[in-house]
């Protein structure tokens, strides 16, 4: 099995080993947090000169997901790119892959908090939200607006020592990880994700994806 499969308002999802959600049914794959451009967004603001091969990395996850799913439609749910200057900044590599990958399929850039309005440059459509049936696409879960999927939170599970990326699913809202390669994550049990899931379980990913319950605080 390569990832876990379970029911979010009537949709049944796959949530993947690699950090992406499958809806097998509607062939829509989503990702989340793919912040193209950190290392050199880190560079330029005097941080540390990271070496500049994740975006690369990043995209070749997204493309072996693509390769083996193949679907109909790819959305990413913000913060794709790390801030604005980083879509100008983009490799040209990159750029052309995301072209390529997007041949014969639809692609949608929702909005995130670091993301431009529109992706120029770039192949694929943008929108602020989308909705799949009763459940709202956006970049961040809003606390009452459920149900949702979105990203935003980058949520990690610490297993045997070990944080691993994590999906985190409630009855109104669903968190995929960051799919990005250079990402932080915080835990599953952090106030800001509980409140929106107060209880629910979460899907670690890495070799193997294996659903932890989240029980609710006393």
């Amino acid at each position: 099995m390569t990832g876990y499969p379970f029911d979010f308002h009537g949709f049944g999802f796959e949530a993947r080993t690699s950090g992406a959600l499958w809806w097998p049914e509607g062939r829509w794959l989503f990702v989340a947090d793919l912040h193209f451009g950190k290392s050199e967004r880190v560079a330029r603001r005097g941080g540390a000169l990271l070496p500049p091969y994740e975006g690369q990395a990043t995209l070749q996850r997204l493309a072996a997901e693509i390769g083996t799913l193949d679907p109909r439609t790819v959305v990413c749910l913000g913060d794709s790119f790390d801030d604005l200057a980083a879509v100008q900044a983009l490799d040209l590599h990159i750029a052309r892959c995301i072209s390529d990958l997007s041949v014969d399929r639809d692609w949608i850039w929702v909005v995130g908090n670091h993301d431009p309005a529109e992706p120029r440059g770039l192949t694929g459509r943008s929108a602020a939200e989308l909705r799949l049936g009763p459940v709202t696409l956006r970049h961040c879960a809003m606390a009452g607006q459920g149900p949702d999927i979105s990203g935003h939170f980058h949520p990690v599970v610490s297993l045997a020592g070990e944080r691993r990326k994590a999906f985190v699913i409630g009855a109104e809202h669903l968190i995929l990880p960051a799919f990005g390669t250079y990402t932080g994550g915080l835990i599953c049990d952090d106030l800001a994700i509980r409140r929106l899931v107060p209880q629910g379980i979460a899907i670690a990913c890495g070799r193997k994806a294996m659903a932890l319950p989240l029980r609710a605080r006393a």
